[in-house]
């Protein structure tokens, strides 16, 4: 996953980065595996493990919200059952998580993101223990799947996000458009572009990154991974790439950086765009530093293949070193209950994970239920070990996609996907 300073779950959710050490180079990939130690994973073997040890949890924050949010949760619930538990900053999430694997003494439970549960799953520093889930069958499927490696549910997904179109109203309305001009399908989408695309903002601005453009390979029927294959060359991306590029090209799409902006959310906020795609935590974006800027968000508009997106999510990883498992499974099912969800959604942004919570969700979030809409198609960015590299070469690739042939870009990730998934 591309991981700009707004690429996350949630408006509180850790940006997803990598954990392992990035080798790609040239069209070489290594497989993925962590260079962490594997530490015990007697825990995996045995059943979940039981003591009377405290729990420690590693969360990576937003801000001040969050912390205080989960901080609380954890307490609410270390009062309840009498197990002591505290919750710790990480300063650097990945290099702490490595650091108390190598040495034998990692949090019990800590937050995971897609493109870090490979390697470490592979090496043996993950506790799988989502089958041991009383809420198993709560979890969007989608969601259960991003944290499934070689057929085990590993963790319980803490929340997520999806991408939709988020539009000025102010622009859309100057521009002479209605709610009756939201675009339903490419063609709309390229036609209000133009219609909102001045000398002073273009229509439609993005990441310049599989992270975004990704949505239209969705919408198109492609993607990255399929079954455990590398589908990067499938012709349905050629055609979402050329969509795109073609739209860059007459300059009424156009990537964040190239209007000045870091990501699609300050883009907006600045009104360097009238449209842009991202999820929901650009509401927190919104509010606390572009407050005068009103919008509303849309779905995005289906492709040749229909409706798509992407999602993002963390999950709540458990050490196969843990001490106390069975105490941290039962601290995790307090934090993903409908209750605690919704209290985090309403502090610090994020989508609660479960489906028992969408109807309560949605009727706190009305203005943003096509970001929850997206739960039923949405895909998401590859977790299989490896993966991060090539996603990471294909965004260097992205970059230049207003000059370059999409399918010489497809067919070198293809290449290389096809390296890691041998």
């Amino acid at each position: 996953m591309t991981n700009n300073a707004r690429t996350r779950v949630g408006a509180g959710a850790l940006i997803a980065v990598s954990a392992l050490t990035l080798t790609a180079c040239g069209s070489g990939f290594s497989s993925g595996e962590s260079t962490a130690d594997a530490g015990s994973s007697a825990g995996a073997a045995g059943g979940l493990t039981s003591s009377d040890s405290a729990l420690t949890v590693l969360i990576g924050s937003s801000g001040d919200a969050e912390t205080k949010a989960v901080t609380d949760a954890v307490a609410a619930w270390s009062k309840e059952s009498g197990t002591e538990a505290t919750v710790q900053v990480a300063s650097d999430l990945n290099q702490q998580l490595s650091q108390g694997f190598a040495a034998g003494k990692p949090a019990d439970l800590f937050y995971l993101s897609t493109d870090q549960i490979a390697g470490f799953a592979q090496n043996g520093s993950l506790q799988a223990y989502g089958d041991e889930l009383s809420n198993k069958s709560d979890f969007y499927p989608s969601l259960v799947q991003n944290f499934t490696v070689d057929g085990q549910f590993y963790c319980a997904p803490k929340d997520f996000s999806t991408l939709q179109l988020v539009i000025n109203t102010d622009m859309w309305k100057a521009a002479g458009l209605t709610d009756a001009d939201l675009p339903k399908t490419w063609d709309d989408l390229a036609a209000v572009a133009k219609k909102l695309t001045t000398p002073e903002h273009v229509g439609l601005a993005f990441g310049g990154e599989y992270a975004r453009v990704g949505a239209f390979m969705a919408e198109a029927g492609g993607g990255l991974v399929k079954d455990g294959k590398a589908i990067a060359s499938d012709e349905a991306n050629v055609t979402a790439l050329d969509y795109v590029k073609t739209h860059l090209a007459d300059g009424t799409f156009a990537f964040a950086k190239d209007v000045g902006a870091g990501w699609g959310g300050e883009a907006l906020g600045k009104k360097a765009a009238a449209m842009v795609i991202e999820g929901n935590w650009i509401t927190g974006a919104m509010s606390n530093d572009f407050a005068d800027v009103a919008y509303q968000v849309a779905e995005l508009p289906e492709g040749p293949a229909g409706k798509g997106t992407l999602q993002f999510t963390n999950c709540w990883g458990m050490a196969a070193d843990s001490p106390n498992q069975k105490a941290a499974l039962d601290l995790v099912q307090y934090l993903t209950s409908a209750d605690s969800q919704l209290a985090f959604s309403k502090a610090f942004g994020p989508m609660p994970s479960i489906i028992s919570a969408a109807d309560a969700w949605k009727s706190a979030n009305p203005e943003l239920a096509p970001f929850l809409a997206g739960a039923d198609y949405a895909g998401f960015v590859p977790n299989e070990a490896g993966a991060a590299d090539v996603v990471s070469d294909f965004n260097s690739q992205l970059e230049s996609l207003k000059t370059s042939e999409p399918k010489t870009i497809l067919d070198s990730t293809q290449s290389n996907l096809e390296a890691i998934l041998k």
